[in-house]
């Protein structure tokens, strides 16, 4: 056998005509990451370690993860899942349930279960992520239709303001929703502990009311939950961080144990609720996928890290910084038009591993007020915990860059996307060899 040794700069170079200043480049900047932090300390060492020691504490066994089938009644491997992910994610209950179909419904089963004719929501970070718009109003069967009023405490500055939260809490409100997400706005992600100032002083002027956070993208990222500093419910999808792109669907809502038993009636009905519905091999997926998420929310850190990094050596705002604190696995790249948008998403989708030769091309979405382009070449349909790429056509036309199971695909992935703007005219490799 013989040949010379190849580089996936020659593979970069090669297969996907990426200019070698732009290889050269990504190479540089992977080769000056800082180091991912190894310390038992470092939140992916803590949040594992909680995963092993309630696994240990609820003598979880192989064969106690069967199929259950029909009704559900007696599934021993759903009950111990969500008992794993109460203890994981510091709760009293969980509800984890492959009849979930997204962090969506998450939050709907939560905001219904939670809500009653007469109440306020509240939410406390500006306007919700685009997809729960249609849940609060509008929509057929909306919060609103049941006579429940909304609310919003807008961003001062881009960051909620705890007084002026405590200060809109009135009579009527029962429930304050708290995003931790940036969603596709351009500001910073709440950490845990901004979160829990929120709480604490919606907790101060209402002791009564309810926190609920939207925990998307979010989990597992820091070494505590929002349940750790007060917040009642929080919720999430599956395909997202904390199944580690396992499970091939589902959703949770984890919290204190009445408010949990009022979600689980809207998923199911009032006097089933958490009783039935059958796992059907979805209990060992979620089991095996919460005790790899630490570790994978670690090097998806680390891959958004570089992008961060990357872009910016190109002259693209983004946020958070390389250097930032991160509270989720989202990285904004503020990109100035459509037509780049487009542009970043096709060479993402290229260096997919699932539906490579797919052209995204920016559409009208259900859920979604504006048109989006996404690129998502991921195994599991809409998983933003493998990597993938979206947006709304909307000024400031950022494409929010999520996920991605190894950060060496991250890397590969940006030169590919960095390679079709400077297709389009946005990028000159040539001034990257001065």
């Amino acid at each position: 056998m013989s040949g010379g040794q190849v580089s996936a700069r020659d593979i970069l170079t090669g297969t996907y005509g990426v200019d070698p200043a732009l290889a050269a480049l990504a190479s540089e900047v992977w080769a000056a990451r800082p180091a991912r932090p190894r310390s038992l300390d470092a939140a992916g060492a803590v949040n594992l370690a909680r995963v092993l020691a309630a696994a240990r504490r609820l003598g979880i066994h192989e064969s106690d993860l069967r199929d259950s089938t029909g009704y559900g009644y007696g599934d021993r491997a759903r009950d111990l899942v969500e008992s794993l992910y109460a203890a994981t994610f510091q709760a009293e209950r969980a509800l984890v349930r492959q009849q979930v179909v997204s962090g969506t419904h998450a939050l709907a089963l939560a905001l219904f279960g939670c809500l009653r004719p007469g109440d306020e929501l509240l939410a406390a970070t500006g306007t919700p992520y685009d997809t729960l718009l249609p849940v609060v109003s509008g929509a057929p069967g909306s919060l609103s239709e049941f006579g429940v009023s909304y609310r919003e405490v807008p961003l001062a500055g881009g960051r909620p303001d705890p007084k002026a939260v405590a200060a809109a809490v009135g009579p009527a409100t029962r429930v304050v929703l708290i995003q931790r997400s940036r969603g596709y706005d351009w500001r910073d992600s709440l950490s845990v502990e901004a979160v829990g100032r929120l709480i604490a002083a919606v907790k101060a002027a209402r002791p009564e009311v309810i926190c609920l956070v939207d925990n998307c993208y979010g989990e597992l990222v820091e070494d505590r939950e929002p349940t750790a500093v007060g917040a009642d419910l929080i919720a999430g999808s599956l395909i997202k961080n904390p199944g580690a792109g396992l499970p091939t669907t589902g959703g949770y809502v984890a919290g204190r144990t009445r408010l949990i038993e009022l979600a689980a009636s809207r998923l199911t009905a009032p006097g089933i609720g958490a009783k039935v519905g059958a796992s059907t091999g979805f209990s060992r997926l979620a089991a095996q996928g919460l005790f790899m998420a630490p570790g994978t929310v670690a090097r998806s850190l680390e891959g958004m890290r570089f992008a961060a990094a990357f872009f910016s050596r190109l002259g693209f705002a983004v946020s958070p910084g390389p250097d930032d604190f991160r509270t989720d696995i989202i990285q904004a790249i503020r990109l100035g038009s459509e037509e780049a948008m487009a542009a970043f998403c096709r060479g993402l989708q290229k260096a997919s591993p699932v539906d490579a030769d797919v052209i995204p091309e920016p559409a009208a979405t259900p859920g979604y007020g504006d048109r989006l382009v996404m690129a998502g070449g991921t195994f599991v349909q809409g998983s933003s915990m493998e990597l993938s790429a979206d947006g709304p056509l909307r000024p400031p036309f950022a494409i929010y860059l999520q996920g991605g199971l190894d950060p060496e695909h991250v890397v590969l992935a940006c030169a590919v996307a960095a390679q079709e703007l400077a297709n389009i005219g946005l990028l000159d490799p040539n001034r990257l060899r001065e």
